[in-house]
């Protein structure tokens, strides 16, 4: 069995990220070959955008006429006229808009195929190099999610940065052809809010960076996490994943909360933006009265504001602040570094650390004992209860197993069995009592030290992709083929490696059936330096020859095994039967338990199969 270490190679969330400007340089000289490609789009979006320009300037223009010659001098006809102009130009927001998003999937669908085929290109061009690092894991997000961010980042930054620019031309031009005054009292506040705004954006994009490399490194822990849940329960490394899952959390917890603190800044910028110049209007109403500002002026004014300036600013505030800086952390990820250059910046190898169990003499001392050798496996008084009112699953259990020696635990569906081997592995801690493998305390024992003890293969072998040599010595890493060939013929597996091209023969996983599963992960425990085998129905998918077959091979190994028996064969093949009722346990011999053990005469009444077979 595998052991999947915790020190992941995650990328850190807190890894050092440049404040934008690096960012910046990279992206502006693509972003400026992309878009001189494209002047013949830019320049229809401008011609339409003139139009908003024109028509930002007669809603203010045509209400302070309307006011001055209309109303307030007594002309009602002529101040409907004006009004009625005013509603020709709010009308007219319709067609100019529906012309500028014709022109706008000229710039955005290219820009997403260009993403998509940068993004291809480089993932492949990373595998292609192989090696280790030469995963990328976020090419999915990056052909995804991300591409998708961009197109629809860039198309709002298009739309609001056009929309700002000509809108306030024509609402700053309309001002000056009222009164000069009035931007002397409007543009103070409004370059305050815009210059705070502005300020915010670098760090912005920083946390923004920050909170992406943190949502990446916790969906690659939880993608590696799940498809190793099996090597993280057999071999004792959950709570070390589980703390590096929860490590992950807090950190993106924290760049979210930065995000926040930036948006709270922003959302200020904004307030005094778009409030300030209102107010300041109102408070200097005597003062632009002095200088002969009219009141239509000042309408026309307040309706530049309201209408046009004020609402395009707040869509630019918000569309820089929120598009803006996911777009360029997206375009940095998809058009900056490979994810192995990444990580070499950050001081990590951006991909999955594995821990390869240590050899047998690098196993942890066993304790001496006077008076007899040190036992494989004991427990002491060893109980067991899924919750404090729960009903013990194991009860002041005492066991004692030789080394050398070969133990078969049988009992009813649900008894305990699989707890019992996950004791012993030390991947479960008993309620009370003590469990100790090779003399030595295994609760709370480090990974690596529990995987030089002992190996455990539960029912749902696990094997990955690569070559089946790299499958067979992967807890034996030093093994020569010599090695892997006994491996392969001690467990009677030659027609399995012949049939998916010898030792150098890819292992796909879910091209094999269970039972070949089985047998790879069999051969692996073979090879293994530990001492210490625990099979949990690992041989459950094999037949009846198959199995006898593989646990003659691995009792012949030197150390101890322990064999969560199905079938009545493999209690007949062990020195000593562990009987679990779930009230009490018997152990002895075969014949022992059928004179001593009224659930074990019971058991084999049931069990069906070969008969006994004894080596």
């Amino acid at each position: 069995m595998t052991s999947t270490s915790t020190s992941t190679g995650d990328r850190p969330a807190h890894a050092p990220a440049d404040d934008g400007s690096g960012s910046l340089r990279r992206i502006a000289p693509p972003a400026r070959r992309f878009l001189a490609r494209r002047r013949g789009v830019l320049a229809r979006l401008a011609l339409w955008s003139l139009a908003e320009s024109a028509q930002a300037f007669l809603v203010g223009f045509a209400v302070a006429h309307a006011v001055d010659e209309g109303f307030l001098a007594g002309d009602t006809r002529r101040g409907l006229l004006w009004l009625a102009v005013a509603l020709a130009a709010v009308l007219s927001t319709a067609p100019v808009v529906r012309g500028v998003f014709a022109r706008l999937a000229g710039l955005t669908e290219p820009l997403r195929d260009a993403l998509v085929r940068r993004a291809v290109d480089r993932s492949m061009a990373l595998a292609a190099r192989g090696g280790p690092g030469a995963t990328d894991r976020a090419a999915v997000s990056r052909l995804t999610n991300q591409v998708e961010i961009a197109r629809d980042s860039f198309a709002g930054l298009v739309l609001t940065l056009r929309s700002f620019v000509f809108t306030a031309a024509g609402a700053l031009i309309g001002m000056v052809s009222l009164h000069p005054a009035l931007l002397l009292v409007v543009l103070p506040p409004l370059a305050a809010g815009l210059g705070l705004f502005l300020a915010t954006l670098r760090p912005m994009a920083a946390a923004q960076r920050r909170a992406l490399a943190a949502d990446e490194a916790l969906g690659d822990h939880a993608t590696r996490s799940r498809a190793a849940l099996r090597d993280l329960t057999a071999c004792g490394t959950g709570p070390e994943t589980e703390q590096r899952g929860a490590a992950l959390v807090a950190e993106a917890a924290a760049t979210a909360r930065t995000l926040a603190r930036w948006a709270a800044v922003r959302t200020t910028a904004l307030g005094v933006a778009g409030n300030l110049p209102v107010l300041a209007l109102l408070v200097a109403v005597p003062w632009l009265r002095g200088r002969g500002v009219t009141a239509g002026a000042l309408l026309g004014a307040f309706t530049y504001l309201v209408q046009s300036l004020l609402p395009a600013l707040h869509t630019l505030m918000t569309a820089l602040g929120a598009a803006g800086a996911r777009l360029l952390v997206v375009l940095d990820r998809i058009l900056g570094p490979a994810p192995s250059e990444e990580a070499k910046d950050v001081g990590g190898t951006g991909e999955a650390t594995v821990t390869v169990p240590p050899a047998a003499d690098a196993a942890v001392t066993r304790a001496p004992a006077p008076g007899g050798p040190v036992p494989a496996v004991e427990l002491r008084a060893v109980t067991l209860s899924y919750g404090v009112r729960a009903e013990p699953v194991l009860d002041s259990l005492d066991l004692r197993v030789s080394p050398g020696e070969h133990l078969a635990v049988v009992g009813p569906s649900g008894i305990g069995k699989s707890t019992l081997t996950r004791l012993v592995a030390g991947t479960l801690a008993p309620s009370s009592g003590e469990v100790r493998v090779a003399g030595r305390p295994v609760t709370g024992r480090a990974a690596t030290e529990l995987a030089a003890l002992r190996t455990l293969v539960p029912q749902e072998a696990y094997v990955f992709t690569g070559t089946v040599a790299d499958n067979l010595a992967y807890l034996r890493p030093d093994a020569d083929p010599a090695d892997l060939d006994a491996a392969v013929a001690a467990l009677g597996l030659r027609p399995l490696v012949e049939r998916l091209g010898g030792l150098d023969g890819q292992v796909r996983p879910a091209e094999l059936t269970p039972a070949e599963r089985q047998f790879l992960a069999l051969a692996r425990a073979h090879l293994s330096p530990a001492p210490l085998l625990l099979l949990d129905e690992a041989t459950c998918h094999l037949d009846p020859a198959a199995e006898a077959r593989a646990e003659e091979a691995l009792a012949r190994r030197p150390g101890t095994l322990v064999v969560v028996a199905h079938r009545l064969s493999s209690a007949v093949r062990a020195d000593r039967v562990l009987v679990l009722d779930g009230v009490t346990a018997v152990c002895g011999t075969h014949e022992e338990l059928l004179d001593r053990s009224p659930l074990y005469r019971d058991l084999t009444g049931h069990w069906q199969g070969e008969p006994p077979h004894r080596p």
